[in-house]
């Protein structure tokens, strides 16, 4: 397989990295592609492209275009394998995925490509191979410091509930382990994403739930670790196991590296990560949720006597009591022809905007604790507004973030590294819940 040219883009089209393999094309090809690929309608432009005898095949990653094109008959599911790794090793490398990262980064990532990619022909995305050639030291946006991690312990090897890094903790180049004293640190982040759907009647039709446990290493040799899991943790429909809640998946996969020999007995998972980041295991959960969906929301809608779309909505939380929701937005579709919108909101911290090109009254809410309720009132005028018209609010449609929760309920209960490692080195663990669609039909 060959790879004729390689490239990175900004979401307007800005170049920032370019790398001619072959010599097989112009460099008019960058233009050519952003081009057809703003010229397509939808969000999801196809991800191979033709142009004459020329195939781009490309991605989007932290909001770039990472673009490889060929003339060979390749099989574009491996060059789309190969651009996923690239920009999980750049991540790595350079610590965050932005189009400021990979301008500060220039240097970096070209050595980086010199070294992946000779004439066109894949050699290797190894973090641990990669490391011995790499010289060119990265540029962070926001240097790295323990300060950060004010108020956050130390992740006990016996706990149960492990303290929580934040979610900027890991985010710095791996080389940066080299010039820490041979300190040594690992970060693993368990992350779900939730996918529900409840009726306007209350009742939940749909409930996914997709996870994954992420591990990032900074450990400047090959250790072992062991992640044991909940005693409870069950696969499928197999039998229950140990004495606390039952933790329940559908199904589950591995990364190849994993060793399963003690997963059975014991739900511990087995491995020698390399530099950087990778997913050591995959879950699904379809159709059932261990507790009770994050939010409901109680509407009300009719018109008032001046013609006035009136919405009232109570937005409950019903987290438990300690846990808290951020960065909640509420997006609620509203008439054709809606010109402006007056508020009332239940605290000074929320917003709420009538946003006319998609036609939405998006409602902001920074924070919502467990088991709270938040209310609000919106106005709108809606000329030539009528029982018709009104038939078109809703479904509502819920974006947010659960940090220090899972909903599945999966934890880790220790972490250990073998051989025993002096006290210099660290483990921190991350657990949060995203929603990638939560539909609340009105």
């Amino acid at each position: 397989m060959m790879i004729s040219q390689l490239f990175i883009l900004s979401s307007k089209g800005d170049h920032l990295i370019y790398k001619d393999y072959r010599g097989e094309a112009g460099s008019d090809v960058v233009n050519i592609f952003y081009e057809k690929v703003t010229a397509l309608t939808g969000d999801q432009p196809p991800v191979v492209m033709s142009h004459k005898d020329l195939h781009f095949v490309h991605i989007r990653q932290g909001g770039l275009y990472w673009v490889a094109t060929t003339t060979a008959d390749s099989s574009p599911f491996t060059i789309t394998e190969f651009l996923n790794r690239l920009s999980a090793l750049v991540k790595d490398y350079c610590g965050s995925l932005s189009e400021k990262a990979v301008q500060m980064n220039f240097a970096l990532i070209h050595e980086l490509l010199d070294e992946v990619l000779d004439y066109g022909y894949i050699q290797t995305t190894s973090s641990d191979i990669l490391k011995n050639f790499i010289q060119t030291e990265a540029v962070s946006s926001r240097p790295f410091s323990l300060f950060d991690l004010s108020n956050v312990g130390l992740f006990g090897a016996e706990t149960q509930q492990s303290k929580v890094a934040p979610s900027s903790a890991a985010t710095r180049p791996i080389q940066s382990s080299r010039d820490q004293g041979g300190k040594s640190e690992i970060f693993v982040d368990v992350i779900e994403r939730m996918s529900v759907v409840i009726g306007s009647n209350g009742v939940l039709m749909k409930a996914d739930i997709e996870g994954e446990i992420r591990v990032k290493c900074y450990m400047p040799s090959c250790s072992e670790i062991r992640i044991g899991l909940n005693e409870e943790f069950s696969v499928g429909k197999s039998q229950l196991r140990g004495y606390g809640a039952a933790v329940r998946v559908d199904e589950c996969s591995f990364h190849q590296t994993v060793q399963l020999d003690e997963f059975d007995s014991h739900r511990i998972l087995r491995l020698c990560p390399s530099q950087g980041e990778q997913t050591v295991m995959q879950y699904q959960l379809s159709d059932d949720l261990p507790s009770a969906p994050p939010f409901r929301l109680f509407p009300t809608i009719e018109r008032d006597s001046a013609g006035r779309l009136l919405m009232y909505l109570k937005l409950r939380c019903d987290l438990p009591p300690k846990s808290t929701a951020i960065n909640v937005s509420a997006s609620i579709p509203v008439p054709k022809g809606s010109v402006s919108l007056s508020q009332e909101l239940s605290s000074p911290d929320q917003s709420a905007d009538l946003k006319l090109q998609s036609r939405a009254v998006v409602w902001q809410i920074p924070r919502c604790s467990g088991g709270t309720q938040l209310s609000a009132l919106f106005k709108l005028e809606v000329p030539g507004l009528s029982s018709a018209s009104m038939l078109e609010v809703g479904p509502v449609g819920l974006s947010f973030e659960l940090p220090k929760l899972t909903a599945t309920g999966l934890q880790i209960r220790f972490l250990r590294l073998s051989p025993i490692h002096p006290s210099t080195s660290q483990r921190w663990v991350r657990y949060v819940t995203h929603s990638d669609s939560y539909v609340i039909r009105i």
